[in-house]
Order: structure tokens, then sequence, then C-alpha cells
């Protein structure tokens, strides 16, 4: 994973299936060219083999099992995204919470098939305990402000900058991302001023009536806070 980064969940939204995903993440792609930040893509599991077909940039899996292949019904093995094509995985979001020894077993597996990982976090403790597992990127994201439109980075500054602090102590390579509530550039480039790498945003894209002119403006401002 290359810095700064602007990795996009599409979550489950309407706009998140079908063709327009498709259009969602051939615009992440073109913004992701000229700017030449990390736009990462993270759509639903329907729509995995479809986007990574029809672009280049990375796409990682909203969740995945540290399971092989077997007899297990209703989940989705990392092995099986691995064959699919994903870069990555994202773990832990706040809307699918998972235990740290959970997270432990299924960054090791994703590890060992070559696969990425983000990692979500709530707090900075968190956080630096996930850092032990040596995730590729930890997002930082305090559910309470999650799809609020208030940026962590405005509303809680401390809890970006204690994250970073923290997991510094721990790991010193982990890619650390704000997420929460990031609905707009400027929320981009004060994430960055924190200290953290980029962000991991959702509904401001997905849910935006022209999302290619977010991600543009969201990657941009990331491009021009991290050359400064």
């Amino acid at each position: 994973m290359k810095v700064p980064v602007l990795a996009i969940n599409f979550k489950a939204y309407p706009s998140a299936f079908g063709s327009k995903a498709v259009e969602i993440a051939k615009a992440a792609e073109r913004v992701a060219r000229d700017t030449g930040v990390e736009v990462i893509v993270i759509p639903p599991y329907t729509e995995l083999r479809q986007i990574i077909s029809a672009v280049e940039i990375p796409v990682f899996a909203q969740h995945g099992e540290p399971v092989g292949y077997g007899a297990h019904t209703g989940w989705i093995p990392i092995e099986a995204l691995k064959d699919i094509g994903v870069k990555g995985v994202l773990l832990n979001h706040s809307e699918h919470r998972i235990r740290i020894d959970e997270i432990v077993k299924a960054v090791d597996m994703a590890k060992k098939l070559g696969l990425e990982t983000l990692v979500c976090a709530d707090t900075a403790s968190t956080a630096a305990a996930v850092a032990a597992v040596e995730p590729v990127a930890i997002a930082v994201e305090p559910p309470e402000l999650i799809g609020t439109g208030i940026a962590v980075s405005k509303a809680k500054p401390e809890v970006i900058t204690g994250t970073v602090e923290k997991v510094r102590k721990v790991n010193r390579d982990v890619i650390i991302l704000t997420g929460a509530g990031i609905s707009k550039a400027e929320d981009v480039e004060a994430a960055i001023k924190l200290g953290t790498a980029g962000v991991l945003v959702a509904s401001a894209i997905m849910k935006a009536p022209e999302p290619e002119k977010v991600i543009r403006s969201m990657a941009e401002a990331a491009a021009h806070a991290w050359r400064r």
C-alpha cells in the first residue's frame, strides 16, 4: 500500500451495486492515475468479480473469515477472496466487529496468502493492540461519529494524535488512516496534518450526486497535504 491513501468503503448503499458501483470504481481509478494517490475501493462481496475485472487499482473485500475451504455455510474464507483477485481485506469495521483473537488469525492468514489488511479500531488503545498484530494499515474510527458528517479530525482531533502516539510505540511501520465522518476535502487535509496517512471514507462518496467530484477533491487534498 502506497501513501497517501484514500480508501472508499462502498458499504451496502444502493450505489454499491451493479453498474453504479463499477462507475464509481472507474472514477476512483481515474483519480488515482491523475493524482498519484493510492485509491482503494472496497465493494460488497457480490460486486468483487466485476469490479476487479473493470479496474486495476486495489480492490479490497469488506470482510473475510480466517477459515479455509470447507463446511462453513454463510462464511467467506479469506482464501476464496484471494482466488477472486482481491488485493486486501477490511477487518473489524464498526459495523462488523470481531474479537482480537479473530483479528490475529485473519491478519496472519492474509499475510500467508499475500493479501494486505486494513483493520479498524475505535480507540487509541485498541489501535495499539491491533498494531502489535502487524496489519498493513489501521483506521481509527470512533463509531459515534460514523455517518454523521462530523469528521473525527475536527470533533475529536485528540483521538487521532493519541492514536498515532500509542501506535508508534508499538509499530513504527503500520499505515494509520482516519475514519468516521470524513465528508469533504478539508477533512482529509486535517487528518493528514494530524499525523495520519489518509482516510477511510464511505457515505460522502457513495451518497454523493457526483461521486467522482468528491473522490477527486479528497484525493487532491490528500496529495497536497502529504507534500507539505
